[in-house]
């Protein structure tokens, strides 16, 4: 029944305008403002909805993956612009994880959502 349903993801965040200038200004997102929600546009007409929830909790999973063409490129540009990437027990000194699968790194945003780097 929904196979030919356009579907989008989406999750929340406390603040909004923080959420815009870290999504929008910080990592060069098209960000656009609906409804007191916002709406990340990424390639491939890609959509996420962040939508504001007073009582939110930050995901304890990944809720975004970007890829990248070099991940070690990326985590420095962003250490760059003032971003944290987390320092699990299982990945290296700048937070990348080199132990099989995919080069990845994970940061969070402002309401403590986690994201990440994902070389592809």
């Amino acid at each position: 029944m929904l196979g030919s349903a356009p579907a989008f993801s989406g999750y929340s965040v406390d603040d909004i305008p923080a959420a815009k200038r870290f999504y929008g200004d910080l990592l060069g997102v098209a960000v656009t403002e609906e409804n007191g929600m916002l709406v990340l546009h990424t390639p491939g007409e890609r959509t996420t909805l962040l939508y504001p929830k007073p009582d939110h909790q930050p995901a304890t999973f990944t809720v975004l993956n970007f890829q990248v063409d070099d991940v070690e490129a990326a985590v420095d540009a962003l250490t760059g612009l003032g971003v944290t990437f987390e320092k699990y027990e299982w990945v290296d000194e700048k937070g990348i994880n080199r132990q099989g699968g995919p080069l990845i790194a994970w940061f969070r945003d402002p309401a403590g959502n986690i994201l990440s780097v994902l070389e592809s």
